[in-house]
């Protein structure tokens, strides 16, 4: 099944993230920082697996739910990011962090909207 979402920025936006995390995950476990990997390979993509159940969500107040969920991955994605940021011995990707950002902003935005409707 492909499909373009190109016109869906926090969908777009959520799986180029995953796809990033992905690889730094990776990099983390190569240099045998396993349990962060694991907190932010778990995190990091979930923020994108509840966007994409947003998409199909049975109301308006299921969305907004399934997008809260999404903001509470990103939230703990960015702990585990800032913890690695601020070690010594873990090296730190400031593009994951600025994806990130933008991500939340984005889903901030569309669940203040949501509510407002």
């Amino acid at each position: 099944m492909r499909t373009d979402f190109s016109q869906n920025p926090i969908v777009k936006h959520s799986i180029e993230f995953a796809l990033m995390i992905i690889k730094y995950a990776e990099l983390l476990d190569d240099n045998r920082k396993y349990i962060i990997a694991k907190q932010l390979l778990r995190s990091g993509t979930s923020i994108g697996a509840n966007v994409m159940e947003a998409q199909s969500a049975e109301s308006k107040a299921d969305f907004i739910h399934k997008l809260k969920i999404a903001d509470k991955e990103a939230h703990e994605t960015w702990y585990w990011l800032y913890l690695c940021e601020q070690s010594e011995s873990y090296f730190f990707n400031k593009e994951l962090s600025s994806k990130l950002d933008e991500i939340m902003r984005i889903l901030n935005a569309i669940i203040l909207t949501g509510k407002k409707k």
